[in-house]
């Protein structure tokens, strides 16, 4: 077995493919040691620069002061602090949610909604450039994986008609992690509910910089739907989001209706079987998700740089695709190259 280890290994590395970790010696910020070599950094997730904030240090301190630096537990047993409770209101308040439930990680929520939710005598329809996240949750749950061209909502409808399981979810990325482009959100809506299909939308990259106040895909102008004061979301929307973004600390959220996170809680085992995380982040998110509300100057000086980037390399003559968002793909050729070019 270790030979034949190694052997791959031998293989990735004569095909250029191998990487390595470099070695951060600093906060994230817009300067970064790596390696012993500071460089002006493009890129870290950090998109709003919350995660060196004084306030958020100071509450750290005093997160941890209060309850100390582990949750000791599961959150079903006694793990589920009153930190943790008032980052879920909070969150679900934010998002405009019935509920909110915290995860540890965007790959446990990813998992833990899809194999809670279906199984199988049940249908995935899956968008093909979706994160590996959604990709291996798929794959787990044993429900029959259908997988859509690229943003190709016809194709989409006509697997919803044909299919005859007995639930339905379709998946995608939000704002997609490699190319940068985004979800027709209101037009998978309207397919969902016209097909009786749940809807996962995976905002890792959009919660916290798109939208009103930063509350992500659904409150960008298109994806608003209001009555009065009140936003109204589609009961078929299952939200995922991360907290280790821009939202500068660690963690995951999934918001939905009152049945589906209950069901989550009951059922999703990366939920049940894992120990809580350290309260004192939560504490720290509360933090984190008033200066995102508040401080609508990070994400303007975000889309700045954001356009100033574009044009600095489009007169540069590298190829960009377009994108509107954070994540700004640049084209420089073969695999071996990108694995080049990272290492310096």
């Amino acid at each position: 077995m270790f030979s034949d280890l190694a052997e791959q290994l031998s293989i990735r590395e004569r095909q250029g493919l191998k990487r390595h970790r470099a070695i951060l010696d600093s906060k994230q910020s817009r300067y970064v040691d790596i390696d012993g070599c500071e460089y002006l950094s493009f890129g870290s997730n950090d998109y709003l620069g919350l995660s060196s904030h004084p306030a958020l240090i100071q509450s750290a301190c005093q997160g941890a002061q209060r309850y100390g630096v582990g949750a000791g537990a599961s959150h079903l047993l006694y793990g589920h602090n009153i930190a943790h409770h008032e980052l879920e209101h909070a969150l679900a308040r934010f998002t405009g949610f019935p509920r909110a439930l915290l995860f540890s990680t965007g790959y446990m929520a990813n998992t833990g909604v899809v194999t809670a939710l279906v199984g199988r005598h049940d249908a995935i329809f899956a968008d093909k450039l979706n994160h590996a996240s959604l990709n291996d949750a798929a794959i787990l749950s044993r429900a029959q994986l259908i997988r859509y061209p690229h943003l190709d909502l016809p194709a989409l409808e006509r697997h919803l008609k044909k299919t005859k399981a007995r639930r339905k979810l379709v998946i995608t990325d939000a704002v997609f992690s490699m190319d940068g482009d985004i979800a027709p959100v209101s037009n998978l809506v309207a397919l969902c509910e016209r097909y009786n299909a749940i809807l996962l939308l995976d905002d890792a990259h959009g919660f916290g910089v798109l939208g009103e106040e930063g509350r992500g895909i659904l409150f960008t102008e298109n994806n608003l739907s209001v009555c009065g004061s009140k936003v109204l979301h589609s009961p078929n929307i299952v939200y995922m989001a991360t907290l280790g973004k821009a939202a500068g600390v660690f963690g995951a959220f999934v918001a939905a209706s009152s049945e589906v996170i209950e069901t989550l809680i009951q059922t999703a085992k990366s939920y049940i079987y894992t120990t809580a995380s350290p309260p004192l982040l939560s504490y720290v998110l509360l933090c984190s998700l008033a200066l995102i509300e508040r401080e609508s100057w990070r994400r303007e000086h975000l889309f700045r740089l954001i356009n100033q980037l574009k044009q600095k390399l489009e007169t540069s003559g590298l190829r960009l695709l377009p994108s509107n968002t954070p994540i700004q793909p640049v084209l420089v050729g073969g695999v071996q190259d990108v694995v080049r070019i990272s290492e310096g």
